[in-house]
């Protein structure tokens, strides 16, 4: 069916034809339209009929149609074989080089790892072992020098360059973002017990080989790099390279010096650290992985964005100007600096140009009602961004957003807190099972410095080391808060626990010391314990000046804050002097000030002296302290041994 001829004017409007003909012509045409899709499906449910296939002749057919059509989309199925099976080793190049190459060029990807490695790295750690080689507090011999030899691993530069340096564990922090994984590998020396840690790049292990009965216990990492050499030309020369390295963990009864015509380099166990590797996987996948899609979308959105801004910057005025005047308006609008006014396509317009049109021309914007065309409608691209790093969109975006507060861009909420404190849990367990192999190669080694046996469990089949002495093997691992707490209010919780006589001065010290942010507190701790084990509590320091007088008015009974030139009085007129309180001798007094002091300077409340009116007491007896000696009793915490009768008390 065709529409009927008609003249139609210059414009392409109808000539002569009624109003009602454009209407009559529309519908014409949708009839047809219908007609020849209704056409179309009867001779399809013929086939289908003809063919006995028609999915509506039985509910089996109908349920088997929808099977086909879930198992044979290609979506499905890639979603399917993803879950199934593990990425390739080759897929797995290609998924770090895309992830370290938005960390390097995405501003998100970057700033976002960036802000998991500050939470966790930027306080840092510390790596201590209980055992100091100090004498035991029970009296039973001196336990060995633990903590001397994980200092010495630590303090090493080469292990400071590959584990322990703020640049080290910020790379580190890195690499499980880009990489998913970090593998390190421990040479040994056999006879002196020195371990030498590096890293291999997780690129280079090509195959991961475990138990053919525990794919979650894994025997050797395959290692295939090219070694770069130089000749004695200077040249470069290229090998391929290939070893494998056994897991820590694994200690076979025999170890085989050849695993499937690969040498196996026993001296040189390796530590996995993996993150977020799926269950029954072998390999860790990226923290960016999720977020880099996300993070390439807001990235266009803000490119597109930027577009358009820039593309209705371009033209701010409208001139009107018949054909034959048009080249005389854009002279005169060039001459008087009205910037670009080219109406030619492709050529460059200055940001606030006119737009040159003939006489019933119009150049207007698309109309923006109820359209959103800020930047903060890409927002919640960035939201997915955050969401797969474990990160809140207004650090990752450095801006709290039109409804937030700036309190809220600076604190990390509690999800985040345990996202944090999950990665650090991560990187305990790598650091003490890290030193537990040094404490271990420290002891089977024959000229280690540590003594004692390595005997391999009859039910486990690990190794269980028992140091000579029967010293601790337990090394801690401390990491500060997370969020900013206030140190007065721990010093206090501090105080208020050392006033129950039920922790040790060492303990009491230490928490002092992280409270107050000390770094290396266990250098300052092993100071303040001699050999023996026994605290020596510090002496104090003279002051001297307008300080000494302060410390000699509050052990008066006094007010230190009048020490030094003293109250201001009338012009003219020397100040009064301050007397300490009348009544309260001056030995008393200082007993009572040592008692206020609290942490180091207080005594038990039955073992304080009077503070009754009356003159200083005069010592008494072979074992009394005259006035203005230093009296180490009272600078000990209740419950610490008392010094031994015979010692001399030394003077301030």
């Amino acid at each position: 069916m065709s529409a009927p001829t008609r003249p139609r004017s210059r414009r392409g409007m109808p000539g002569g034809a009624p109003a009602s003909w454009d209407t009559r012509e529309a519908a014409l045409r949708t009839e047809l339209v219908t007609a020849q899709n209704n056409i179309g499906l009867l001779a399809m449910r013929l086939e289908e009929a003809t063919a006995g296939t028609n999915p509506f002749t039985g509910t089996q057919e109908a349920v088997a149609d929808l099977e086909r059509a879930i198992t044979g989309d290609p979506g499905w199925r890639r979603f399917t074989t993803i879950g199934q099976q593990e990425f390739t080793a080759e897929g797995m190049v290609q998924l770090r080089a895309v992830c370290r190459l938005m960390s390097l060029a995405n501003p998100l990807i970057k700033r976002g790892l960036n802000l998991r490695s500050y939470y966790v790295w930027g306080q840092g750690c510390e790596i201590t072992a209980r055992a100091n080689g100090k004498a035991k507090t029970d009296g039973a011999g001196k336990e060995q020098d633990v903590q001397s030899v994980i200092k010495a691993f630590i303090d090493d530069p080469g292990n400071q360059s590959a584990l322990f340096s703020a640049q080290a564990r910020d790379e580190l922090e890195h690499s499980l973002g880009t990489d998913g994984e970090v593998y390190v590998a421990l040479f040994t020396r056999p006879q002196s017990g020195w371990v030498q840690a590096r890293t291999i790049l997780a690129d280079e292990i090509h195959e991961v080989i475990s138990d053919p009965d525990d794919a979650a216990t894994p025997w050797y990492y395959r290692r295939v790099w090219t070694r770069n050499t130089h000749n004695a030309q200077g040249r470069l020369e290229q090998t391929t390279e290939e070893l494998l390295y056994p897991d820590v963990d694994y200690k076979p009864a025999s170890k085989p010096g050849m695993f499937g015509g690969v040498k196996v380099r026993w001296d040189a166990p390796v530590i996995a650290v993996q993150a977020n590797r799926p269950r029954g996987w072998q390999r860790g996948i990226p923290d960016a992985y999720a977020s880099v899609n996300w993070a390439r979308a807001y990235k266009e959105f803000l490119e597109q964005w930027s577009s358009l801004m820039r593309s209705l910057a371009r033209f701010a005025w409208k001139l009107t100007a018949e054909g034959r005047n048009k080249p005389q308006a854009k002279a005169a609008l060039a001459a008087a600096g009205a910037g670009n006014t080219s109406t030619t396509p492709g050529e460059r317009n200055d940001v606030g140009g006119v737009a040159v049109t003939p006489v019933g021309g119009n150049l207007e914007a698309i109309p923006k009602t109820g359209a959103v065309i800020d930047a903060e409608s890409g927002r919640p691209l960035a939201m997915m961004v955050a969401a797969g790093l474990d990160i809140p969109v207004t650090m990752l975006l450095a801006d709290p957003g039109q409804t937030g507060a700036r309190a809220t861009a600076e604190t990390l909420d509690w999800p985040t807190e345990l996202a944090m404190m999950a990665r650090r849990s991560l990187w305990t367990a790598f650091q003490k099972r890290l030193v537990q192999h040094v404490i271990t190669e420290a002891v089977r080694a024959s000229q280690g410095p540590l003594k004692g046996t390595v005997k391999r469990d009859k039910v486990t089949g690990r190794e269980v080391v028992q140091l000579d002495g029967d010293t601790d093997t337990t090394v801690d691992v401390d990491w500060p808060d997370l969020d900013e707490t206030d140190p007065k209010a721990v010093i206090d919780a501090v105080v208020a626990a050392a006033a129950t006589s039920t922790l040790p001065p060492e303990l009491i010290l230490r928490l002092l010391l992280q409270a107050l942010g000390v770094r290396e507190a266990e250098t300052l701790l092993s100071e303040m314990t001699d050999d023996q084990g026994n605290f020596k509590w510090p002496q104090t320091p003279p002051l001297g000046g307008a300080g000494q007088q302060a410390a000699d008015l509050a052990r008066a009974g006094g007010d230190p804050a009048t020490a030094g030139p003293g109250p201001m009085g009338p012009d003219g007129q020397p100040a009064a002097p301050v007397a300490p309180p009348l009544g309260v001798g001056t030995e008393a007094a200082a007993r009572q000030a040592d008692a206020d002091f609290g942490l180091f300077g207080g005594r038990g409340a039955d073992d304080q002296a009077d503070t009754t009116a009356g003159p200083d007491p005069q010592p008494e007896g072979p074992g009394a302290v005259p006035s203005g000696v230093f009296d180490p009793a009272f600078f000990r915490l209740a419950g610490d041994r008392p010094p031994p009768d015979d010692e001399e008390a030394p003077t301030e």
